[in-house]
């Protein structure tokens, strides 16, 4: 066995823990979890934190337990929230623990006995219990007192929104969680980010004055941009696990485009490497910033863990195209909505596949039939310049034609104005 908190340490992810947690994980096989609410049918990079933590408790010998709220979802978790959330149906919380089951058992090793990953879902206990019996075996143990002190439920009582019956009773339900897998499961550890210290210990507090166990808790550090941006957010919103909410080739982007002082960070985070491997490679990055060594690291291993080698090399090939000299063979061996997805973005401009049959010619196709540039005069400048490439070929007359034969994949045709302007057209 390894010691899990001495690895959650140097890599810069451990935030508190209870006292004598690390002697308890040191005695041998220790079980513990880790909870995530269904707020949709993908879990997102926000997520991958939580994930890696299992992934290196499973690594250090112990038995990982990942806990899908099938119930809790019903409510949501006030931590760390300054509005209510919306609450969901039965029907689309089963639809998103699917895509979640799916998602996690690329990560953790799910197998039969010794510190195989279990999955459990907290419908499983709460499905049959009743009000009254949640106030009596779970409400006469937790005092109101104790619940108003905890900083979550203080900030949203602060705060001009409020907090709703519902919100409030959650960390009496996730603190029921803890007490459930405690005494059914033998889990003994509770994990999560540093926002979840009030609804862990909760669930400690009622284990002991229950049954008079003990309990343990580990909480990791909430990961945060250096620019102050939210982690995990882009333009376009959240950066998904599921490839149909966010491409490889975007998710990949997303690690590619990290900046020095945040890849340091993330790639003892995010990653299995070693210390002398990380320590290694940024001897290397720092020796050649411009090459993001620990970048390129990065992006590739969390993109292989995430998707597959396969999905990798769409990405990179991908990233060749648009910001190197790759010819269209790579194009056109993606589907319409993975050409879409790459130029999303990228301004596009609808065109008449009947139009472009009879051939259009340079300035006509690039000014008129499609508005990528604002007169037949500036696009006869700019080719005479050297400056506008259709297809990746350098257009050199603004007389050359173009028809129906220059569509890739019977659809598209790349503009570029430069090397790094795109523009795509679209026939239809």
């Amino acid at each position: 066995m390894t010691n899990f908190v001495e690895e959650l340490k140097w890599r810069g992810m451990l935030h508190d823990i209870m006292p004598n947690t690390e002697e308890k994980l040191n005695e041998g096989m220790t079980s513990g979890y880790i909870g995530f609410d269904p707020t949709a049918d993908s879990l997102h990079v926000g997520h991958l934190t939580q994930i890696m933590t299992l992934i290196h408790f499973q690594n250090a010998g112990h038995k990982p337990f990942a806990l899908v709220g099938g119930a809790t979802g019903m409510v949501g978790d006030p931590s760390g929230k300054s509005d209510e959330r919306n609450l969901q149906t039965e029907e689309m919380i089963e639809h998103n623990l699917k895509g979640m089951k799916r998602q996690l058992a690329k990560f953790l090793k799910f197998e039969e006995g010794g510190n195989g990953a279990v999955m459990v879902n907290n419908a499983d206990w709460f499905k049959d219990m009743n009000l009254f019996t949640f106030i009596r075996d779970v409400g006469k143990h937790i005092t109101v007192n104790y619940m108003m002190a905890k900083d979550s439920v203080k900030r949203r009582l602060e705060g001009d929104s409020g907090l709703s019956f519902t919100e409030f009773c959650y960390q009496l339900i996730q603190g029921y969680d803890f007490y459930y897998l405690w005494k059914n499961n033998n889990c003994l550890v509770q994990m999560g980010g540093s926002d979840q210290w009030g609804n862990i210990v909760t669930g400690t507090e009622l284990i002991r004055r229950k049954d008079g166990g003990t309990a343990y808790a580990i909480t990791t550090q909430l990961i945060k941009k250096a620019d102050g941006t939210k982690f995990g957010k882009t333009e376009s919103g959240a950066v998904w696990l599921d490839p149909e909410k966010t491409s490889p080739y975007k998710f990949y982007q997303f690690w590619l485009n990290a900046s020095d002082d945040d890849v340091k960070k993330w790639i003892r985070i995010f990653t299995l490497k070693t210390k002398a491997e990380i320590e290694a490679l940024e001897a290397e990055h720092d020796a050649a910033p411009h090459l993001r060594i620990l970048q390129k690291a990065l992006a590739e291993d969390i993109t292989i863990k995430t998707h597959s080698v396969e999905a990798l090399e769409t990405a990179i090939k991908t990233s060749e195209f648009l910001f190197g000299n790759s010819s269209l063979e790579f194009l056109k061996t993606l589907s319409e909505n993975q050409v879409l997805e790459m130029f999303e973005g990228i301004p596009q401009f609808k065109i008449s596949k009947d139009e472009l049959k009879g051939g259009l010619d340079a300035a006509t196709l690039l000014a008129e039939k499609a508005a990528v540039f604002a007169s037949k005069g500036e696009t006869k400048k700019l080719i005479q310049g050297g400056g506008v490439s259709v297809n990746k070929e350098k257009v050199v007359d603004a007389s050359s034609i173009f028809n129906s034969s220059h569509l890739i994949n019977d659809k598209f045709i790349v503009v570029q104005k430069g090397r790094r302007n795109y523009f795509l057209l679209i026939a239809e």
